[in-house]
């Protein structure tokens, strides 16, 4: 490492036993780094492509207001959308405030009551699961406005203990009551796999030749740009995301897109703004140009994520911590898994996060009772954006096995430096050697 690199992270807290492991680590990967920026490249074009067919333009970035009439920067960001994700018809907007908003959305707009949800994938991430209905309030009771309370219900089909997709079981599950099929591409706060873009296309063709208008929507958050291709090129009728993903590539300030096929879009957006108006209301605010120039950024910024990924994969699997993906294994977004085993291991790892952090690196991340969650959850997350998950940082619920997910950096600098901070965490508190 170069001296005068070395001197700064010594100024930034490293020990010289972190950054020499870490150093070795690096140095392995190259190779497999040059991949993920080829894959970049191919992303970037891709969006540019998007941009130019559809003569985007400064006077794309104007603000509106009010109703947002004619807002043209706003109809040219979901074509720019809908052609990168090779889909009908788009819905990106800032009144959509999270991705498990844009989930309801979707889900709200096209099942009815008598419809049956099902998920081929296992139990969805806690969040949605209030939204379906699954998790109850302190009364027992389904939350207001869940899909249960409209009558619709809910079945699902756990993966195979390797991970595979039960096909029997999903055969015996899909019904005439069967309307939508949700799937969740990443792991939430599960240790199973991610899902490729591949096999989520194997999975929609076998539901659709057991019943072919059945609407297949995946969730896709922090898996874009990853690949090449996205679930929507696949096959899948809907696509589902936060714009403080991957897509916003750290610049949007909040929310949220669902692109798919034209007539299951449309009914998001009635169901987003009014029945009779849909996409012809939603003032932008000034939001367009962070919305044009963070998708414009988000291949790279992305790729550095998934580095991110990688390597902390490395650093703690060779350290004897049981790592989703494992160091080697193919990446399907930009989440990384490690069980450490203890809530001591997982508090400080948080701590190791929010202290390499460019905002708020002086406070200390507790566990807490956040919202949507069924146990106490601790966050390190110091974003420009509250709550941006494509920036660096690292969660987990304080409850067995202890697992900790980190993902984000805008840059691949600043995740390498978090990653090497959460494991000078541990070793200074005397929880890891090396």
């Amino acid at each position: 490492m170069d001296k005068n690199l070395e001197n700064m992270y010594r100024q930034m807290s490293l020990d010289q036993s972190v950054m020499d492991y870490c150093a070795a680590i690096e140095e392995e990967l190259r190779e497999r780094f040059e991949v993920i920026d080829r894959v970049a490249e191919y992303n970037q074009l891709k969006v540019i492509h998007a941009m130019q067919k559809n003569k985007l333009a400064a006077e794309h970035f104007s603000a509106s207001t009010g109703y947002g009439y004619d807002d043209a920067g706003r109809d040219t960001l979901e074509r720019v959308y809908a052609d990168v994700f090779g889909a009908q018809s788009a819905l990106v907007r800032p009144q959509i405030t999270c991705g498990t908003h844009a989930l309801t959305v979707a889900l709200a707009a096209n099942l009815r009551p008598g419809d049956e949800l099902l998920s081929p994938v296992g139990k969805p991430y806690d969040t949605l699961q209030g939204v379906i209905g699954i998790t109850k309030d302190e009364q027992g009771n389904s939350y207001p406005g869940s899909l249960m309370e409209y009558g619709i219900t809910y079945r699902q089909v756990d993966l195979l203990p390797d991970g595979s997709f039960d096909y029997e079981g999903i055969r015996k599950a899909v019904c005439q009551r069967t309307k939508l099929v949700t799937i969740q591409r990443s792991k939430g706060y599960d240790n199973r796999p991610t899902l490729s873009v591949e096999r989520i296309g194997e999975l929609i063709s076998f539901i659709k030749e057991l019943k072919p208008d059945v609407i297949c929507m995946v969730d896709n958050c922090y898996g874009e740009f990853v690949e090449t291709m996205e679930p929507t090129e696949a096959g899948a009728d809907l696509c589902v995301g936060s714009l403080i993903k991957n897509p916003g590539g750290g610049l949007a300030p909040v929310g949220g897109y669902i692109v798919g096929k034209e007539a299951y879009v449309d009914q998001c957006a009635f169901r987003l703004t009014a029945p009779g108006l849909g996409k012809e209301v939603g003032a932008t605010l000034g939001m367009n140009q962070s919305f044009f120039q963070g998708l414009f950024l988000a291949p790279v910024v992305t790729a550095g994520a998934l580095k991110g990924a990688i390597f902390a994969a490395n650093i703690y699997e060779r350290l004897g911590f049981p790592v989703i993906p494992n160091g080697s294994e193919p990446r399907y977004d930009i989440i990384q898994a490690v069980t450490l085993g203890t809530p001591e291991k997982l508090i400080a790892f948080c701590k190791g996060i929010q202290a390499a952090a460019p905002v708020d690196s002086y406070v200390t991340p507790e566990p807490w009772a956040m919202p949507g969650y069924s146990s106490d959850v601790i966050m390190a997350a110091g974003a420009f954006v509250q709550g941006s998950s494509i920036e660096l940082s690292a969660d987990g619920p304080l409850r067995e096995p202890y697992a900790v997910y980190f993902q984000g950096g805008l840059t691949w600098y600043h995740a390498k430096y978090g990653i090497m901070m959460s494991l000078q965490q541990m070793v200074t508190e005397g929880l890891v050697k090396l």
